[in-house]
């Protein structure tokens, strides 16, 4: 088979097979009722144990300068021991509700979860009414909790999956538009390979730091950071005729003595 044919074989299936795995983890967020829920079911579970947790650490009186907020921070502080020990006495019956709130949330067929999910968008949190609340007030706040974590992470999946699907096509599209630069694509049809490799490795063995690059914030901009700098390759490639991408290629081809070399395409 000539070489160039080869090529393109293996960079356009690279774009497919890439292309195909993200389009397929995006379309189960639509087409399978829970696919997130039941795949990060761990990763949720903790996220939102987290969340309420600090929400109960983080209870405190009001802050204003209006006299009846004095007085609410001078009872605060007079009464402080007592508060703490009432944290502790919510923190407790939240964990004591813990998995009969959670086998609530997740049966998908009660038609609470709306409920639920319209509390987390209006920022349903605790303050410090809760710390007596009844029963039916802890598993709410655990209910919406968890619904914001699932949410979230449901949104973050979309997006992920989204942003490397059009990584791939672009791949795939510009290899027809430009197939004299079968050796310049390579250069981005690494770099998606690799971090598909990696994610494909944290999905089947480290399915929690999967899911924490994915929604957290920090790491996420460096992944999309990643994907910002494939998209240069291409626009390089396509805009400036690859002389950027051509001089990287020819440094690497130099560093391990080869006698190839590339030209702007």
């Amino acid at each position: 088979m000539d070489n160039t044919v080869l090529q393109k074989l293996s960079l356009r299936s690279i774009g497919v097979v890439g292309a195909a795995i993200f389009l397929t983890f995006f379309s189960l967020t639509y087409s399978v009722p829970g696919w997130v829920e039941d795949f990060a079911a761990d990763y949720i579970e903790s996220q939102a144990q987290e969340r309420v947790d600090a929400s109960i650490d983080a209870i405190r009186s009001p802050e204003s300068e209006n006299a009846l907020a004095r007085l609410a921070q001078s009872m605060y502080e007079k009464n402080e021991a007592q508060i703490e020990h009432l944290k502790t006495d919510l923190r407790n019956k939240v964990h004591e509700q813990w998995a009969t709130a959670l086998a609530t949330v997740r049966d998908l067929d009660c038609e609470c979860r709306e409920k639920w999910q319209d509390w987390f968008e209006s920022g349903f949190n605790t303050n410090i009414a809760l710390l007596q609340a009844a029963n039916e007030q802890i598993s709410n706040f655990i209910h919406s909790s968890y619904m914001g974590v699932a949410t979230e992470l449901k949104r973050d999946i979309r997006i992920f999956t989204a942003s490397n699907a059009a990584a791939f096509i672009l791949l795939l599209l510009v290899s027809f538009l430009k197939p004299q630069a079968m050796m310049h694509l390579f250069l981005p049809g690494v770099l998606l390979a690799v971090s598909t490799l990696i994610c494909s490795y944290f999905y089947i063995f480290e399915q929690n730091w999967l899911l924490t690059i994915i929604h957290s914030s920090y790491l996420g901009f460096v992944y999309l950071a990643w994907l910002g700098v494939v998209f240069l390759f291409l626009c390089d490639i396509v805009f400036n005729r690859g002389r950027v991408t051509t001089e990287i290629l020819n440094a690497f081809l130099n560093v391990v003595g080869s006698a190839l070399s590339a030209v702007p395409c």
